[in-house]
């Protein structure tokens, strides 16, 4: 194990909210960190750095100086060769921007997107993907072995992704307006900042979104509709949200609003309705606070209905704009196949699906098995989750509404599998000491970040009851630092 490498993972742990209390890291900066620190280094030098690897977050990492500081610089590409500035400086390390690429890499390539190097949403569009993949593989590996303590765990490459662009089934763009160019905009904001990068079209969404995106820009401006600030906690529109059925075509508008309603927006939309083919309905959200979180308690339907139609793995399913459902669809069935298959199924046995959203997995299975569980803290996700089950005639379900760690307390029965599919923090440690009492002959963890996977697999596998046979990682994020994975055990 390389000590740059080993760095990587540790700086990225110890700066992410999610891991503040992660509890058991395999070792601090402070004891990785070489004596000699060489040079004084300070904001704005120029440093000659070789890009090694890459971060958790997307960043190239590279070192620098007789104590081989570690500096981390975004889009860049491991065999990079570059003259960075430095822009944040710490004793340790510090953060840089390319000031000259003197040598691209093998794995460096064209992005797809003339912004790429200023939009937020995408960190490696000038990585190749069979890079990108490996890069991904390795992620998992380290926090396996690292943050979980794992000797050589088995992690299969990748699944990689059928497209690589044009994938998303969802996006949600803060708006913005430019009062030089008297502009209302709409985009992603610039890494680690909140400067509104304006776009019109982006190379990673489906591209049915394009021309709504640059439309309703447009049209949002020609209704006077006031732009909502951050500072002054002022304006109207927040957020422009988009979703669309990968399968049917369906396509909801949602505009998250700070309070009320807009002016003629039920004429608005109306009119969209009547413009856009594939759009069945235009909804209104409401987020009064001050916050970073997107969506506020009450959705309205405006105009059409407040759900698209969509199929997957072989099922009906309705799609709420505020709910949950994987980004990929169709690597979403691929992993929901890999799970069945790995689960060899007789059909007789009884099934917790904790975290169970709007049935993606749960509905699966049920065809599968004698009787399945779902549990979701999210009440409208839960509704869903019913609805879809009435949809597909699928009777073997039951639903509970509240934590996983509530609902599991209340069970009345022990499972035979559980299925966990957290969000990015992972799972409360009182879930992981439910499991090890209630025992179930097979557990199957999805997860969306590898760090808090590596830590809730380590709690799972603590006592010895649990053997982690395999993980699967996929890719649901391409172009991006971003990593799915699922996890496989069974009772030891």
């Amino acid at each position: 194990m390389v000590l740059s490498e080993r760095l990587v993972m540790i700086s990225d742990a110890n700066s992410s909210e999610d891991l503040d209390n992660l509890g058991s890291r395999s070792a601090s900066l402070e004891e990785q960190e070489p004596k000699h620190q060489g040079p004084v280094w300070q904001q704005g030098q120029l440093v000659e750095l070789e890009i090694t690897d890459l971060s958790p977050k997307g960043d190239g990492v590279g070192r620098w100086g007789e104590g081989q500081r570690v500096v981390f610089v975004p889009n860049t590409v491991t065999g990079d060769r570059i003259l960075a500035r430095l822009v944040w400086v710490k004793p340790r390390f510090a953060h840089g921007q390319i000031h000259q690429l003197l040598q691209a890499s093998t794995h460096r390539v064209r992005p797809a997107c003339i912004v790429a190097d200023k939009c937020g949403g995408c960190q490696w569009q000038a990585v190749d993907y069979a890079y990108q993949l490996q890069a991904k593989h390795d992620q998992v590996v380290q926090a396996l072995e690292r943050i979980g303590g794992f000797m050589s765990p088995i992690v299969d490459l990748p699944l990689a992704a059928p497209k690589t662009l044009g994938y998303r089934n969802k996006v949600t763009y803060p708006m913005g307006f430019n009062p030089t160019l008297a502009k209302v905009q709409a985009g992603y904001y610039r890494k680690g900042s909140h400067q509104l990068i304006n776009l019109n079209q982006c190379p990673v969404q489906d591209s049915a979104f394009d021309p709504l995106l640059a439309n309703l820009k447009q049209d949002i401006q020609a209704r006077g509709w006031t732009i909502y600030t951050e500072q002054s906690h002022q304006g109207q529109v927040r957020h422009l949200s988009l979703r669309i059925g990968r399968r049917t075509g369906e396509i909801l508008i949602t505009l998250v609003v700070c309070e009320g309603n807009l002016p003629d927006l039920d004429l608005q939309a109306q009119t969209w309705l009547a413009e856009y083919p594939g759009l069945v309905g235009v909804c209104l959200n409401v987020n009064p606070h001050r916050t970073n979180r997107i969506f506020g308690a009450e959705t309205i339907c405006v105009a059409g209905r407040d759900y698209l139609r969509e199929e997957f793995a072989g099922l009906q399913f309705h799609l709420r704009p505020d709910t949950f459902f994987q980004i990929y669809t169709e690597q979403a069935e691929r992993l929901v196949a890999v799970i069945i298959d790995q689960l060899q199924l007789t059909g007789k046995e009884q099934v917790v699906d904790l975290y169970c959203g709007v049935g993606t997995l749960t509905l699966p299975l049920a065809k599968r098995v004698a009787s399945i569980v779902g549990i979701e803290v999210q009440e409208a996700a839960l509704q869903l989750a019913q609805t879809n089950a009435a949809l597909n005639q699928i009777t073997n379900t039951q639903f509970a509404l509240g934590t996983a760690k509530d609902c599991l307390a209340q069970l009345k029965f022990a499972p035979d599998l559980v299925v966990l599919d957290p969000p990015r923090k992972g799972c409360h440690e009182v879930v992981i000491a439910q499991l090890l009492m209630l025992k179930p002959r097979q557990i199957v963890y999805i997860s969306c970040h590898p760090a808090t996977l590596a830590r809730d697999l380590a709690r799972l596998c603590a006592t010895g009851r649990y053997q982690l046979r395999r993980v699967q990682p996929a890719d649901f994020f391409a172009q991006t630092a971003h990593v799915e994975s699922v996890a496989f055990f069974r009772l030891y």
